[in-house]
């Protein structure tokens, strides 16, 4: 059997092979030509220097460019916003990566090093060596003669912290009381507003509901909403009909005129944590969710008598128009859907009330 291809250990060093040591060092063309040296200093210092700009610009976009602005590429319609936001973003972003690769290739010492293999523990000496290493290194950045490089850094990767936080508000608006007002207390029921089925958007008679139904419905403006604002408003306004034998129903009366023979409407939107609810039992008028079994009792102005809901179900005042049909008499009077802490839940009604 040959032993020619075994490694032959040295006998001075008691290794397999000798330490073929370092090669010899190689200048860069940077460090042999300082004009080269300050074109590639300039450069990254310009790539830094730009950051700063594309975060201000990304801001600018934020709060100048309209979120319903779109621009078109071909077949592809983007948002104007989004585009902007990926445009200055990512390009800071890559600007900052770029700078600190060519700060490492070109500017940093290229020196080869040699570091042999120690025992695991740290010793004192070996603590104080390696602090030892850390201000080498500190000079081997050449922060001391490059000094702009630093604060350039410093400032990129400051200002690129901006778009980040800046994009907290985006999270949604803040909840002052006009803000709630505006919007989840608010719905596009108003006076006037047609009650119509939420299949066929019929507006809907009075002669058209039976002592004993139910009918899903929506005002007739919804179809003035498109896309995601639609989706938006139904999640709100969605509403039940419902007609009871008059003299089975317990009528407040702050409530006397919200009906019309038998005929009251109230918000599809449960109380407790949103869930659509039509699940209508003619015989007890209780109106019981799906999700989590609330019920409430339509026939006495829609109170919780079993599960989770803490507020009762709010009803629309109707009425009946010159043309016959069933509008709204204004909007609701208490906020629909799920509770929430800013809300004055005194404003609910509860069972007793006049």
């Amino acid at each position: 059997m040959s032993h020619d291809n075994l490694p032959v250990k040295d006998p001075g060093l008691g290794q397999p092979v000798a330490n073929p040591g370092l090669e010899e060092h190689v200048e860069r063309y940077t460090d042999e030509n300082p004009a080269a040296g300050n074109r590639a200093y300039a450069a990254i210092v310009g790539m830094l220097a730009a950051v700063p700009v594309l975060a201000i610009a990304f801001v600018v976009i934020y709060f100048a460019v309209p979120r319903d602005t779109y621009v078109k590429f071909g077949v592809i319609n983007a948002n104007a916003q989004n585009v902007g936001f990926g445009i200055t973003g990512g390009l800071a972003v890559l600007l900052i990566g770029l700078a600190c690769v060519q700060w490492a290739r070109v500017i940093m010492t290229d020196a080869e090093s040699v570091e042999y293999r120690h025992s695991a523990g740290s010793p004192p000496e070996a603590r104080a060596a390696v602090a030892e290493q850390f201000s080498e290194g500190v000079e081997q950045s050449r922060f001391g003669r490059r000094k702009l490089i630093g604060g350039a850094l410093a400032g990129a990767l400051g200002f690129s912290i901006i778009p980040a936080v800046v994009l907290f508000a985006d999270m949604g608006p803040w909840p002052t009381r006009s803000k709630r007002e505006e919007t989840i207390e608010a719905t596009i029921w108003a006076e006037g507003v047609r009650i119509v089925n939420d299949v066929t958007f019929t507006p809907i008679k009075p002669s058209d509901v039976e002592i004993g139904q139910l009918i899903n419905a929506q005002p007739e403006n919804l179809q003035d909403f498109h896309g995601a604002q639609m989706a938006i408003e139904k999640a709100k306004c969605s509403l039940i009909v419902v007609r009871m034998d008059p003299a089975s129903i317990k009528i407040p009366e702050s409530r006397r005129d919200w009906q019309v023979g038998g005929i009251l409407a109230y918000s599809k939107i449960c109380t407790h944590v949103g869930c659509p609810i039509s699940l209508w039992e003619r015989q007890t008028h209780n109106l019981l969710c799906p999700c989590h079994q609330s019920m409430f009792d339509l026939s006495d102005s829609g109170v919780v008598v079993f599960g989770p809901a803490a507020r009762s179900l709010p009803q629309l005042p109707i009425k009946v128009n010159s043309e016959g049909y069933l509008v709204a008499q204004s909007d609701f009077t208490v906020p629909v859907g799920p509770s929430f802490f800013e809300r004055d839940s005194r404003v609910d009604f509860q069972k007793g009330d006049a």
